[in-house]
């Protein structure tokens, strides 16, 4: 198989020198994860209902890793690191990845595209696609390797564009610019229609709540075809989504994308950490919130608290099997959203008055969050912690701030109230972009879902 060079610096040498996984993390190196897209191209606000009232085009292009995986061991390879079944995977489909650890803890999830017989694609951010390589180079699979950097590690410009276009009339866009009806295609399935003159191969999942299509072509072609949908969808609001809104769809739709990876301590992820470089994703990675622990393994989460078990299936052998079959019927965590009562944000952002760190963390709009991987103590009435807040967004399809996390199980209640502690403890990191304020627990309450009518988001 290929194996792409390596750096000499190890992550390990990199926590060692740190002082331990927590300290390097909470060290303030990468800051929050980019969207290098223009930040808005009319407003954010109004990109946002976009999604939800006409059609939003989104850019896809930049922000993530494509690892390009070809030859005979594509399937054992992405068997034995996916928790999930590979029963009828083949060319056009495609597949939600599930990556976890030796002890059941997640690597991170990404989609596989099914771009032919023994050929993926794999798009996400980069843990899981590091982890698939890390095994795909020391297991000994025929496969060959390549990857595609997101933007801003990559000088040679990336190999595809990829756009999404959601919402309620995107589908008579999509008629339009395909010159009639497109080809059935099934969901999480890959097809093929024309946007103008161009072909492209369009996957069918959903980001904002409606059906759409994310599709993919040459990027030489970005810019006609970008052209062509904004033309075709004039006269049905079509609105292109800045970085600044596209980064709040996440908390509206449900995927919890900035999970830590359970990597940075086992002794059975050592040798990942010895191969991975010392200027990785995983170095630079930078942890806050609120929730300060002295254990980085309290801050590992399982397939089962995301939500992900209806993904798993025990038919085929995969890193991690034991820990997941062993902890199967024990108490998770559950996947909920915080609506924060009213007035909340508001008292955070009137606080900026006061003088010293009498202020309250800096809440930016619309994405709240501030660094890459982000867990907010959420409590009870009684002030007990009952999980996390991952990602916190405004949107302007709800008028309010919600959040989007995990809580024990039994305390997963429609409508019960909580609190979501808002910036970090004194002496709780080193990271400079964190300014002096003080705590301050913010009132909410437990949705289901966040919106009271309307369909949910399901995935990346």
């Amino acid at each position: 198989m290929t194996t792409l060079q390596r750096e000499t610096t190890s992550l390990q040498h990199e926590i060692d020198s740190a002082g331990g996984p927590l300290q390097l993390l909470r060290s303030g190196r990468s800051g929050t994860f980019p969207f290098p897209i223009a930040a808005e191209f009319t407003n954010w606000r109004d990109e946002q209902t976009a999604w939800r009232e006409s059609a939003a085009l989104m850019d896809l292009s930049h922000h993530m890793t494509d690892l390009v995986v070809e030859g005979p061991d594509v399937i054992p390879l992405l068997s034995r690191v996916g928790a999930n079944g590979f029963k009828g995977f083949r060319a056009m489909k495609a597949k939600q990845l599930i990556a976890v650890g030796p002890d059941g803890n997640m690597i991170g999830d990404a989609i596989l595209f099914a771009i032919g017989d023994n050929h993926v694609r794999i798009v996400g951010r980069p843990p899981a696609l590091n982890w698939v390589q890390f095994q795909a180079e020391t297991g000994g699979y025929d496969v060959t390797i390549r990857r595609d950097e997101r933007t801003i590690q990559n000088k040679k410009g990336r190999e595809l564009y990829r756009l999404q276009l959601q919402g309620p009339t995107a589908g008579p866009i999509y008629e339009k610019v395909n010159g009639g009806p497109l080809p059935e295609i099934p969901f999480f399935t890959m097809g093929k229609f024309k946007v103008g003159k161009h072909e492209v191969t369009a996957l069918n999942h959903r980001m904002s709540g409606f059906a759409g299509f994310e599709f993919f072509g040459p990027y030489e072609e970005f810019e006609s075809v970008r052209d062509t949908i904004l033309e075709a969808g004039a006269e049905y609001g079509v609105r292109q989504v800045g970085g600044r809104a596209y980064a709040s769809v996440a908390t509206e739709s449900g995927w919890i994308a900035n999970t830590l990876p359970a990597y940075y301590s086992s002794p059975e992820t050592q040798a990942f950490r010895d191969w991975q470089s010392g200027r990785s994703f995983e170095a630079n990675l930078q942890l806050g919130g609120s929730f300060v622990s002295d254990n980085i393994e309290d801050y590992y989460l399982t397939p089962y608290d995301l939500g992900y078990d209806r993904m798993i299936r025990f038919d085929h052998d995969f890193i991690g099997r034991e820990a997941l079959e062993r902890i199967k019927d024990e108490p998770h965590r559950k996947k909920v959203w915080i609506k924060w009562q009213p007035g909340e944000a508001g008292r955070i952002v009137n606080s900026y008055e006061l003088p010293g760190d009498q202020r309250h963390k800096y809440l930016e709009m619309p994405a709240g969050f501030y660094t890459g991987s982000q867990f907010d103590r959420v409590e009870d009435a009684q002030g007990n912690l009952i999980g996390f807040a991952s990602l916190t967004s405004y949107t302007a399809n709800v008028r309010g701030w919600i959040s989007l996390g995990v809580v024990d199980a039994d305390k997963a209640i429609e409508g019960a109230e909580v609190s979501v502690v808002w910036g970090e403890p004194k002496g709780a990191t080193s990271n400079p972009q964190v300014e002096e304020h003080t705590l301050t627990s913010v009132r909410g309450v437990i949705a289901d879902r966040p919106f009271t009518e309307g369909t949910e988001g399901s995935g990346v």
